[in-house]
């Protein structure tokens, strides 16, 4: 079927909302049917140009969206393209990769920033499309650091997380996995990103495990 799907109301970042309201399963979901395609853009530049590309392809696209406002990652010709991946952060003495897509991208960039304050170097990469995924990217970045922490808010079951872990299985790279393990409650998106463990502090904490 060429049809396309936008959800709008996906993880614990929609906040006051509550736990009955959140997409926590969403990726998964459309993860496991044969040719999806799986995009989540982290800006309105993202949104823009990852509409084209789901427009464009004939089949059945996902694209996950955030409710919340978010600060533009990106000049409005930055290309996107299904299967692609933008680093954002990178230096040669990086030490770990952090992986992110949506709301989390913003977490990650934010423990970037601390990071860098510890002499830590990070390499950071947006996943904007989670199926397929940019493996070459991946496998580069496991061959070059010493972890892969993964930040989503989403289930494990069927995530990001475990989707970089299949590609990178070949690896002897450790895949880290940041994600939802509690039942989500209302509350402050913050609050709740912070709750869940996948926030900025979260991913500076398992970031530096493996930076020492």
């Amino acid at each position: 079927a060429n049809i396309k799907f936008v959800g709008s109301h996906c993880g614990v970042s929609i906040g006051q909302d509550g736990g009955s309201q959140m997409g926590l399963e969403d990726i998964a979901l459309f993860r496991a049917i044969p040719d999806s395609i799986v995009l989540y853009p982290a800006d309105h530049v993202a949104m823009e140009k990852l509409s084209a590309c789901a427009i464009e392809h004939s089949g059945i696209v996902y694209m996950r969206t955030t409710r919340g406002t978010s600060v533009p990652l990106y000049r409005p010709n930055q290309k996107f393209v299904i299967g692609g991946s933008h680093t954002l952060k990178s230096s040669p003495k990086d030490m770990v990769t952090i992986v992110a897509a949506g709301v989390t991208l913003h977490e990650a960039l934010k423990a970037h920033a601390e990071l860098k304050k510890q002499n830590i170097s990070a390499r950071v990469i947006d996943l904007y499309s989670i199926k397929p995924l940019d493996v070459a990217t991946l496998k580069k970045a496991a061959t070059e650091t010493r972890a892969v922490i993964v930040a989503e808010d989403h289930y494990p079951a069927g995530g990001i997380g475990e989707a970089v872990a299949i590609a990178l299985s070949g690896h002897k790279t450790p895949v880290i996995s940041l994600t939802v393990t509690k039942l989500p409650m209302s509350g402050a998106p913050t609050e709740l990103l912070a709750y869940e463990g996948i926030d900025a502090a979260a991913i500076v904490r398992a970031t530096s495990q493996y930076a020492r």
